[in-house]
């Protein structure tokens, strides 16, 4: 069974996501911790549950989801993980984190390049990557099948979706990787998205006003 542990960091409160099994190996997904004290927090959890991180996975590379990947990267010796049309974000990635305040030390480029249906293995456990782009390029979401959970990235959120107004964002890309790629998924599959509470596809598609 995998455990899920969400942290909440910097002033975008993206969700971080640790996933660890049994085997006490975990992947560390979109970490955001930008302050020491985040960064620490952390590393206080993976150290006092004895996790092994064996991979570092980013939806897409927006700054605020990139932020922690050096400090995870360095502590861990993982290289990120992502899809290889992520590549404008770490080139203008210090240039909008000044526009937000936001202070960028080092970038870490992706260095393992996933693809649509791919599947990302840590333990026992299984995540499927489902590219979907319309947020931003080089988007993915990852799909557990065993117990029926999507990592959603900035695609689909409770009662929302993605904003399209920032480079590469595309509101028909965006609806269509929605319909395709998480609506075909079963109604009862839980969604956590990358900022804000958790839903599930089948409730999107009943309530979401954007989808309707």
């Amino acid at each position: 069974m995998i455990n899920i542990k969400i942290l909440v960091f910097n002033s975008f409160s993206v969700n971080c996501f640790i996933l660890s099994d049994d085997s006490n190996e975990c992947v560390i997904i979109d970490p955001g911790c930008h302050s020491e004290t985040e960064k620490e927090k952390l590393a206080t959890f993976i150290e006092s549950q004895k996790l092994k991180p064996v991979a570092l996975i980013n939806t897409h590379f927006h700054i605020d989801h990139i932020l922690g990947n050096h400090f995870v990267s360095n502590r861990y010796g993982l290289k990120p993980t992502g899809h290889v049309k992520s590549s404008i974000f770490w080139e203008t990635a210090k240039e909008y984190g000044s526009i937000f305040n936001l202070a960028v030390d080092e970038v870490e480029k992706t260095g393992i390049f996933v693809e649509d249906g791919d599947i990302i293995r840590s333990g026992h456990s299984a995540l499927e990557v489902r590219y979907t782009p319309g947020h931003a390029d080089g988007s993915i979401c990852l799909v557990n099948h065993a117990q029926k959970f999507v990592i959603a990235g900035d695609v689909l959120f409770y009662g929302s979706i993605g904003r399209t107004d920032l480079p590469s964002g595309d509101f028909d890309m965006l609806m269509k990787s929605i319909e395709e790629k998480l609506f075909t998924l079963d109604d009862n599959y839980t969604v956590y998205p990358g900022h804000g509470p958790s839903t599930t596809i089948g409730f999107e598609k009943r309530s979401n006003p954007f989808i309707q």
